[in-house]
């Protein structure tokens, strides 16, 4: 039978249960076991992708177009593996679905309820994606913190499926908070309570798990222990570390693969060697040599906003045996002059980060000038792609009150324009242009440099795309389009004839990037800020 993990929070979110889940699938899969995960957030939107990220930090868009939690990117990451938007499960979705179903009297006149309709329905998204990924194990992480409210009925689906599916075929594994007090001294008493808060609605977990800022000692394991009715074995220590990528070895150190397998009653089908993730780590703790690269963008002040990017960047970084060095710049705050564009130029190079609105757009625009007339390598995502022509249409065309007509649908310019394929589109929802989409390289351009391949996929988010009127001029202006999409409109754009790498993607491949499979982009763009430092 297929078995399943259930991992809860507690005392705080933000605890980094996505890294420990990916973490323990990582070490299940070098186990010999096939593995998916599960995210479970119980917010009432339907999908993450009518959230600003300044509320819930990056969407991940899945291959197939689920705008989704950024904890599927760690889940893909760490268990180099492609996900199903399925593989993220929300209240919004739930209660749509039970609410559908009431009204085409799938109910038969019923009393329709959280028990039993809500929590079937919750076990049974759950019970198919288990079947559709045909997976021996099944990790479920339900988010948010144990005592939220709107995350009861989620509790528990998972309460009553350890009765239905059996204690044999399924694991509790609590993670929560030890926080440090000034004097130094480990304080497990928000542990203790947030497990009698999972207790009290009948869930008795199986494992502890305990961030904190260090290693927890014999003392503090002995008193969550005590206090969980579980065997000291059963405790571990998630300490905080300087690359997430670390947490894996760590947890596999203390034995949790082991207690894992043995508590489902599974054995190893060969022997967890990590090989090449320890030689991925031991790349990052040799790599000295610091290259910096700004990043510019209108969400910097939550980082998670861009953590795809960020990771992307990690990886090529790691392979290319350099210490990434990350600075950020808020686009809203060049653009109000209480920052100066040029201080981007003290950097090797520069990520022009995604985003929507006219927030922050012109002050991007002043940086994206000073970065090309510097030969500063730079790299464009999405809408950092789209000032990049917006730019050039204004300071290299002389084409003034160029724009995209997601900024100002006046512009006499439109260079940047609503996709077609947008134009009778109502409703917000998952109604951008997404998940995996050819790409046609041309030959004898960066792009091909960078994929040496005719055509490539790659996962897009987005509503506008360059206006096809204007590509010739933009073509005269020293733009060359360097890749096309299968309907025939810009997916990438480069410098023509220049040695620097001034590139931008349409595309966001930082979401297919690995840890072991570097993004082809990233890498190139990263082993060329390498190149221009000597």
């Amino acid at each position: 039978m297929t078995k399943y993990v259930f991992i809860t929070g507690g005392v705080l979110s933000g605890l980094g249960k996505g890294i420990t889940t990916a973490s323990i699938g990582l070490l299940l899969k070098d186990a010999g076991y096939s593995v998916t995960a599960v995210k479970i957030d119980p917010y009432l939107n339907v999908d993450a992708g009518t959230m600003n990220p300044y509320m819930h930090g990056e969407v991940f868009v899945t291959y197939d177009g689920g705008e989704t939690d950024l904890d599927l990117g760690h889940y893909e990451r760490f268990l180099n593996t492609d996900l199903s938007k399925t593989n993220n499960i929300t209240s919004g979705q739930i209660y749509f679905s039970v609410l559908e179903k009431e009204r085409r009297g799938d109910y038969l006149g019923q009393c329709v309820q959280v028990i039993p309709h809500i929590t079937n329905e919750i076990k049974e998204r759950i019970r198919r994606i288990t079947r559709d990924s045909g997976s021996e194990i099944v990790l479920v992480e339900v988010g948010g913190t144990v005592g939220d409210i709107e995350g009861l009925p989620f509790l528990e689906a998972i309460r009553q499926l350890r009765v239905e599916e059996g204690v044999a075929n399924t694991m509790f594994i609590h993670v929560a908070l030890a926080p440090v007090l000034p004097s130094g001294e480990v304080k497990t008493k928000p542990v203790q309570h947030s497990i009698q808060e999972l207790r009290r609605i009948g869930i008795q977990p199986d494992a502890i798990i305990v961030r904190s800022l260090a290693y927890l000692d014999d003392e503090a394991k002995y008193k969550i222990a005590l206090y969980s009715n579980l065997p000291l074995n059963a405790v571990f220590s998630s300490p905080d570390v300087d690359f997430i990528y670390k947490v894996p070895i760590i947890l596999h150190q203390q034995g949790v693969a082991d207690y894992t397998l043995n508590r489902l009653g599974l054995s190893k089908k060969r022997e967890i060697r990590l090989e090449e993730w320890r030689e991925f780590i031991k790349n990052y703790e040799e790599s000295t040599k610091p290259v910096k690269i700004a990043l510019v963008g209108k969400y910097t002040k939550v980082r998670d906003s861009y953590i795809s990017i960020v990771e992307a960047l990690r990886h090529a970084a790691v392979w290319e045996r350099v210490r990434l060095v990350l600075n950020w710049y808020e686009a809203t705050e060049i653009e109000q002059g209480l920052r100066k564009p040029d201080d981007v130029l003290e950097n090797d190079g520069a990520v022009l980060l995604p985003g929507f609105g006219r927030r922050g757009s012109e002050g991007k625009i002043k940086t994206i000038k000073l970065l090309r007339e510097n030969g500063k390598p730079v790299l464009g995502i999405c809408f950092g792609m789209q000032l990049m022509v917006v730019e050039a249409a204004r300071n290299v065309l002389g084409l003034t009150g160029a724009n995209s007509t997601e900024l100002d649908p006046a512009t006499p310019y439109p260079v940047i324009d609503l996709l077609p394929s947008q134009r009778n589109i109502s409703g917000m929802g998952g109604t951008l242009r997404l998940g995996d989409k050819k790409i046609i390289i041309v030959k004898g351009t960066k792009a091909w440099e960078v994929y040496n391949a005719p055509e490539v996929y790659e996962r897009h988010r987005h509503r506008y795309g360059v206006n096809p009127r204007y590509i010739e001029v933009l073509e005269k202006a020293g733009l060359k389009v360097s890749g096309w999409s299968e309907e025939g409109f810009v997916e990438m754009i480069e410098l023509a004839d220049s040695k620097i790498f001034y590139f931008g993607t349409q595309a966001h491949p930082e979401f297919k990037s690995r840890p072991l499979r570097p993004s082809p982009v990233y890498k190139y763009f990263v082993k060329q800020v390498v190149r221009g430092t000597g």
